[in-house]
């Protein structure tokens, strides 16, 4: 009766069955996943936002398959402001990045046809990729200090079928940001193996100060065919809002093409709504108020973190460069899910592990740096003093 395509194993797994026990009992939770920032206790302009939608325009409809114009500019002038000029026919605005990797993947790929994703990864993506009727090929990070496309297994990962070689900028859960020379090489092999390139730059807004690579948006990239995708969800902290877009980028013919093709599948699904995206130039606005506070919070709590890891020697953390997220290496003492299960089964903290992400060793886990500080500092004191209890 079903699909192939949603053959997925729907059985909770045993760390979900913890969190629900746990929230039966009414038990206190240190959430260090939690990374919606409207949760986060972040101070938003309420009156900003709902005036935004105060527009009478929201009363007509007025179709536009790339999405209306006043919002395109506001995109384009948020790239102006990041050195990167475009005009407003590369701007698609779609429902979520989600749907944006959908309509590229519709655009360029056919049933069978393979994606080339970062392992360690956003799991979303498999998911994404499956509904499409395609298939993930990862290509690994390695961590040396600091986190490195495989070049050498990248080069080998591409097949007849391989369409698309997809990066995230800065990577999730990594932090890594794709460096200049590592993404000189991915423009190479692109245009050698016929393949275009998605950039994934959702996080792009949150480069750590101890980031040596200078910000980049692919955006600029017109070596191959590019699309970068970004949206409200992270940079204006603002999920609910369901409003992002992707940027199309590279050699004049394959661009325009691109462009064109891309136009009839927008057209297909008209799924931006009028007064999201009249409200698009202020909701983009807000990033002015809302990205500090992150930014400011993601700092803090990292810290935070690193101070706790001076008295707790069996435990590191993995350089990061940007994003929410923070990875910790632990004891292999046991594995991550079991680690993760500890935590919160004896603390009430919870954590995600490793394997979530395909990390090819086990041992580690991924905290959120969005918390409220006092939840993450008294989490992440009981998640050392578990390990510290247990080495």
């Amino acid at each position: 009766m079903f699909s192939a395509r949603t053959r997925w194993s729907l059985a909770e797994n045993e760390l979900a069955k913890a969190r629900q026990q746990r929230d039966r009992l009414g038990l206190p939770l240190f959430d260090l996943t939690e990374s919606n920032p409207t949760r986060c206790g972040f101070d938003y302009d309420e009156n900003e936002v709902v005036t935004a939608f105060q527009n009478r325009q929201i009363l007509q409809y007025g179709p536009d398959a790339r999405g209306l114009y006043s919002a395109r500019l506001a995109v384009m002038e948020y790239y102006a402001d990041r050195g990167v000029d475009l005009q407003s026919e590369q701007i698609f605005l779609t429902a979520s990045t989600s749907e944006a990797y959908s309509f590229i993947f519709r655009l360029l790929c056919d049933v069978g046809d393979s994606v080339l994703a970062p392992r360690p990864g956003y799991p979303l993506l498999d998911y994404l990729a499956s509904l499409n009727d395609l298939v993930v090929q990862g290509y690994p990070l390695h961590y040396d200090g600091r986190w490195q496309i495989d070049r050498d297994a990248l080069a080998s990962g591409p097949g007849e079928r391989s369409r698309v070689l997809l990066v995230v900028h800065p990577n999730n859960p990594t932090g890594s940001f794709v460096h200049p020379e590592e993404a000189d090489y991915l423009a190479r092999l692109c245009a050698e193996r016929g393949m275009a390139l998605i950039a994934d730059e959702v996080f792009a807004d949150y480069a750590h100060p101890s980031s040596a690579v200078p910000v980049r948006s692919f955006a600029k990239e017109n070596r191959v065919l590019t699309f970068t995708l970004s949206g409200l969800s992270k940079t204006s902290g603002l999920p609910q809002m369901k409003c992002a877009w992707m940027v199309v980028t590279g050699p004049p013919g394959a661009r325009c093409e691109a462009i064109a093709r891309m136009e009839v599948i927008a057209d297909t699904y008209l799924s931006v709504s009028t007064p999201v995206a009249l409200a698009l130039p202020s909701l983009l606005g807000l990033r002015r108020s809302i990205g500090p506070q992150i930014h400011g919070r993601v700092l803090s709590n990292l810290a935070l973190l690193d101070q706790q890891l001076e008295a707790a020697l069996p435990i590191s953390r993995l350089h990061i460069e940007g994003g929410w997220y923070a990875i910790l290496r632990l004891p292999r003492l046991s594995s991550d899910e079991d680690w993760a299960l500890v935590f919160l089964r004896e603390e009430g903290v919870m954590v995600h592990p490793g394997h979530f992400y395909d990390f090819a060793d086990d041992g580690y886990v991924v905290l959120s740096l969005l918390p409220r500080p006092e939840v993450f500092a008294a989490g992440v004191k009981k998640l050392f003093a578990q390990v510290l209890a247990r080495c």
